[in-house]
């Protein structure tokens, strides 16, 4: 089958990535993928004459029912979907989106979602036939650069001294726009630093609110023991994950964080905040820690820079878990059935 895939491909992001690797996986199974960013696009009707363009595109899949999923809702041909965090967390709380969501559930021949708790919630918010709704949780494949420096990574991010062997990063890794929250932790964790200087938080991921970006630089600049990092080439980015002392996630919601999953996959210790999306991943105390408020981040942080036996728990059980719920093997078997029902 020739397939439009419809994205959001902000350059490194998790949409970006997801998207790519499920790509891959449907090209593996003999079908001809041609990805799109959904950006692109100003109205269903410009992708329903692209579908038809020669040679016609058979089927269809989107990531995100409202911002991707809307613009197959004129098309000729079946598609499926995707369910993103923002659809369940955020845009079902605004009526007019909520019913646009509703008429592409209705027309899609299926829907993933990434967890049980997803699906759950969509079956609340959104009128859906529950058997069109399948649980594939995404697949995990880390690959970390040969060629990256520590040393250069801390010293470009702005981390100086003469004791920076010593010091212990937590890497907050997130696209600049105010979901993410990056600014959450910062106030309490300058005072942890002006304390411990030996404890520092970067932050790095890539520009997607350029007024946001402005307000998070100016922040930054003037906030002890915080530093805002360049983005990253993903295997730089794993690389540096894996030289870290934990991840931090300070997200208001989640649908299924790929830097908390990567993290247990590079045997990174995860620290995240306690909403839905990432407790349906993180275990407290078993496969990481989750926090309430940031002055419980500090605690929990600092208990994890002490408590060896705790750290070796979380790296030991994280990996577990990603190897056990989130092989990228089952991932790809999971699309390549979905594909079928396209025919």
């Amino acid at each position: 089958m020739k397939l439009l895939f419809l994205a959001c491909l902000s350059p490194k992001t998790g949409n970006c990535t997801t998207a790519e690797r499920l790509r891959a996986h449907i090209e593996s199974a003999g079908h001809t993928c041609e990805l799109r960013d959904a950006a692109d696009f100003k109205s269903s009707a410009e992708v329903a004459d692209l579908i038809q363009q020669k040679p016609r595109f058979e089927g269809a899949i989107a990531i995100h029912l409202f911002k991707a999923g809307r613009l197959l809702l004129d098309i000729q041909v079946p598609f499926g979907v995707v369910f993103g965090g923002t659809d369940i967390n955020e845009d079902v709380k605004v009526e007019q989106k909520r019913a646009v969501m509703e008429q592409v559930l209705l027309k899609a021949r299926f829907a993933v979602a990434f967890t049980d708790k997803l699906k759950k919630e969509a079956e609340v918010h959104l009128r859906s036939q529950s058997s069109k709704i399948y649980i594939q949780p995404q697949g995990i494949k880390t690959e970390v650069s040969t060629s990256f420096s520590w040393c250069e990574f801390l010293k470009s991010s702005g981390v100086t001294g003469e004791d920076v062997d010593n010091i212990s990063v937590f890497l907050l890794v997130c696209g600049l726009r105010r979901v993410k929250d990056p600014l959450y932790l910062l106030q309490a964790f300058s005072e942890w630093h002006t304390e411990n200087p030996l404890v520092v938080l970067i932050i790095i991921g890539p520009k997607i609110d350029p007024l946001y970006t402005e307000e998070v630089e100016a922040i930054t600049e003037r906030s002890a023991g915080v530093y805002l990092a360049q983005e990253r080439s993903q295997e730089e980015l794993h690389a540096a994950m894996r030289m870290s002392f934990a991840l931090v996630n300070s997200s208001v919601s989640e649908g299924m964080s790929a830097a908390i999953l990567e993290a247990m996959d590079l045997e990174l210790p995860v620290v995240a905040r306690d909403i839905p999306g990432n407790a349906a991943l993180v275990q407290h105390e078993v496969t990481g820690l989750l926090y309430t408020s940031p002055q419980e981040f500090v605690r929990m942080s600092q208990r994890l820079l002490v408590d060896r036996e705790l750290r070796a728990c979380l790296i030991k059980n994280g990996k577990r878990y990603v190897e056990d719920h989130h092989n990228l093997h089952n991932e790809r078997e999971g699309y390549k059935r979905l594909m079928n029902t396209l025919h």
